[in-house]
């Protein structure tokens, strides 16, 4: 709440009677209203923009005619996917510019439930970076799933006080809304009750099926890979999220979204992004810099990467550059190549060239007890046994999940069954095909999927890892049983993360201790380990357009056509329906 005096203060300063606290002299500034580029001041007071033009400042920090911007907004993150706590996501982002996310913990929540949840709200409370959240909506993604934990409505509303809690996230389960599934409505009925947001998550639902989605207060999208889509969705009356992260990659066949009239109702999402991709490549700056270079209007990328995802999400005074507004202002070189210089959040600098320059903010120093156990020791499965992955021949021919280059959704492919020396019964390294097996983690109970999985050009070894989408079960691919029950035990021993073995021996590996998916160490030691490890997976043959890690934990999400792999076998996700991995006619 602002004080009488405080708010007495900045209209003062606003007006030109007292000098404000700080003022940034001689800048060019991105006016997103009118989308065009203003020279002035900008005058700041209790954080606060207080006033655009001629001021002069208690402190004053001369510009030299470098391009403002208003702090840039992540509408759509997971920030397990980043594997490393939120205060070390934080020194990420912030000196990309990025002032906020909104981010959906269903990964976490898959894992540990509410106590992982309350575990993301805690360790985001004290940072200089706003996060904001949307409730998981469907946790399990179906009932096609096995995850640690069900979450009904009961189990989110109290979330719903929270002041940082926006609504709900993602409703993946499109199937069970148009067919009025009791828990489906309840969580959408209840939101629009508490009236906060709906986001969506519906690749390819259009027709009727889409009517119902829409009608049900579902009013945005991330999944759109082809423009045809977006567009129908926005007749519809969605808003598109283009995202661009680091499995994901729709920016460019969605680049007509940036014209008149489509990006109006248009913003931009990173979904899943790994840590070297944010360091090095950017976050929000580094999807509005690819869509620039694609031929985007520079100031309608930079709306979309702030105004417009403050005003779908409600964010009042936030994703502009204006009176009134959060002094949350990214320094840019200029508006071709976006190079942030100066990052400033609530009217004080975060970040310069490249480095925040602040201390991290203190992790929470004892977790309560549920937090402790289900969020730091959630691993929960025996020692694997190559023996447990045999697969006995029942047809002459086999389903491979296939891999569509930058794309969530998969292709069927049927290949015929081949029994090569060396080699895993199934895989055939001359047709791009090796072994994947998902086992369940949460509750010990042994199940084990087994298919394969077709382009993803692995020739030697097994990659592992506990980062499997939405449920974060156990997912391996390799080409002998050997080398993936060596890789899988390494996880098992670390309870969660990722591990590559060669020749029944462990080569690599990164213990991700918190849920199984993110971990202790810095950032800079995380980036690290991943890298070589990404490194060495294309060496062992995984082609280089293909992430090894974070293509390999989506193969197991039932929501997302045409086939995937979890505990209970392959999954037709079109017919959410479990199929046999040998195919007859």
């Amino acid at each position: 709440m602002i004080l009488t005096n405080q708010f007495m203060k900045q209209i003062s300063a606003a007006a030109g009677r007292t000098k404000a606290e700080l003022v940034l002299k001689h800048a060019k500034i991105v006016n997103v209203f009118t989308e065009t580029i203003e020279e002035g001041d900008i005058a700041i007071e209790d954080g606060i923009i207080v006033g655009i033009g001629d001021y002069e400042g208690d402190v004053e920090t001369d510009l030299k005619g470098a391009y403002v911007c208003p702090g840039f907004l992540d509408g759509h993150i997971h920030l397990e996917s980043s594997m490393v706590t939120p205060s070390e996501f934080e020194r990420m982002v912030l000196p990309h510019g990025t002032c906020g996310v909104i981010t959906d913990p269903h990964e976490i929540a898959n894992v540990a439930g509410t106590a992982g949840i309350q575990y993301m709200l805690e360790a985001t409370k004290n940072l200089r970076l706003d996060i904001y959240f949307m409730m998981p909506s469907c946790v399990p993604s179906t009932a096609l799933d096995e995850s640690g934990a069900e979450l009904h409505m009961e189990d989110l509303l109290p979330f719903y006080q929270n002041k940082r809690v926006l609504g709900l996230a993602e409703m993946m389960n499109s199937y069970g809304v148009l067919q009025n599934a009791p828990d489906c409505i309840e969580k959408l009925r209840k939101t629009q009750e508490y009236e906060k947001q709906i986001d969506g998550h519906a690749p390819g639902l259009s027709g009727k099926g889409l009517n119902a989605y829409v009608t049900a207060g579902v009013a945005s999208d991330h999944e759109c890979s082809e423009f045809e889509e977006a567009r129908e969705k926005l007749a519809r009356g969605q808003w598109i999220m283009v995202r661009q992260g680091t499995a994901a990659k729709n920016l460019k066949k969605l680049m007509p979204v940036f014209d008149t009239p489509y990006y109006q109702r248009a913003m931009l999402v990173t979904d899943d992004k790994h840590p070297g991709d944010l360091i090095r490549g950017g976050h929000i700056d580094f999807i509005i810099r690819e869509a620039v270079a694609l031929g985007a209007d520079s100031i309608r990328a930079i709306k979309m990467g702030t105004l417009h995802t403050a005003e779908y999400f409600g964010l009042k005074k936030r994703g502009a550059v204006a009176p009134g507004y959060r002094a949350d202002l990214t320094v840019l070189n200029n508006l071709r190549d976006f190079q942030v210089l100066r990052v400033y959040k609530d009217g004080k600098l975060a970040a310069k060239n490249g480095k925040v320059i602040f201390e991290k903010a203190a992790e929470t120093p004892e977790w309560d007890a549920e937090i402790k156990k289900r969020v730091f020791h959630s691993f929960h499965c025996r020692p694997i046994q190559s023996s447990d992955l045999a697969l006995t021949k029942k047809e002459n021919q086999i389903r491979v999940i296939d891999l569509v280059s930058h794309e969530l959704i998969t292709k069927e492919r049927i290949e015929n069954w081949i029994e090569v020396p060396g080699m895993a019964a199934g895989v055939n390294p001359e047709r791009d095909v090796v072994k994947l097996v998902a086992l369940e983690r949460h509750e010990g109970n042994g199940h084990i999927g087994i298919g394969f999985l077709g382009n993803y050009g692995l020739k030697k070894g097994a990659v592992a890892t506990s980062v499997g989408h939405d449920s974060h079960n156990l997912v391996i691919a390799g080409v002998t049983d050997e080398d993936i029950a060596a890789a899988g035990n390494r996880v098992v021993e670390n309870e969660g993360g990722l591990a590559i073995a060669v020749d029944g021996k462990v080569v690599l590996d990164l213990p991700l201790k918190i849920a199984g998916l993110m971990s202790e160490l810095p950032v800079e030691e995380v980036d690290r380990r991943l890298e070589a490890m990404k490194s060495l997976s294309q060496e062992l043959g995984v082609h280089e357009d293909v992430d090894a890690f974070m293509t390999l934990a989506f193969v197991s999400l039932p929501v997302i056509p045409k086939l995937r792999l979890n505990t209970y076998g392959v999954i037709d996700a079109e017919k959410q329906q479990i199929v046999d991995v040998f195919y007859s006619i």
